[in-house]
């Protein structure tokens, strides 16, 4: 499989995602202490901040999303049907996300469940344009 441009942009994101729980856990370095947070938890653990509680919870939501959108551009690669509609798609989804995890963090609802969906509907629309539906 040669690398694509879409691959290039489902790289990226990986990378992306991967990077997301570096925030949440250097807080708690700093917050409690290296050996601490390299632990098991504990009940009686203070409760992280809100913004490193809004990271982790972020974080695990783009993990979520990852698994899906890989899937979608992996099957465009695989199907051929790459470039045009799709790489902008593409292109939206990991914008999309980007934004998704800064609003979040940030503590924005609204625009959180707006890029939320926006990269929903990008992904859905690589799935639905791959199979030739658009």
């Amino acid at each position: 499989m040669q690398t694509t441009p879409e691959l290039a942009w489902l790289i990226a994101i990986s990378i992306f995602t991967a990077a997301l729980w570096m925030p949440y856990v250097l807080e708690s370095f700093v917050r409690r202490g290296v050996f601490v947070t390299m632990g098991n938890p504990s009940p009686d653990d203070h409760p992280m901040p809100a913004w490193a509680d809004r990271a982790k919870r972020a974080h695990l939501n783009a993990v979520d999303n990852l698994v899906v959108f890989a899937a979608v551009v992996l099957a465009a690669v695989q199907l051929g049907t790459t470039g045009g509609a799709i790489l902008t798609a593409v292109q939206v989804y990991v914008l999309a996300r980007i934004a998704h995890y800064v609003v979040y963090v940030a503590g924005v609802p609204v625009a959180r469940t707006l890029t939320y969906l926006i990269g929903f509907f990008a992904t859905l629309f690589i799935a639905v344009d791959a199979l030739g539906g658009i």
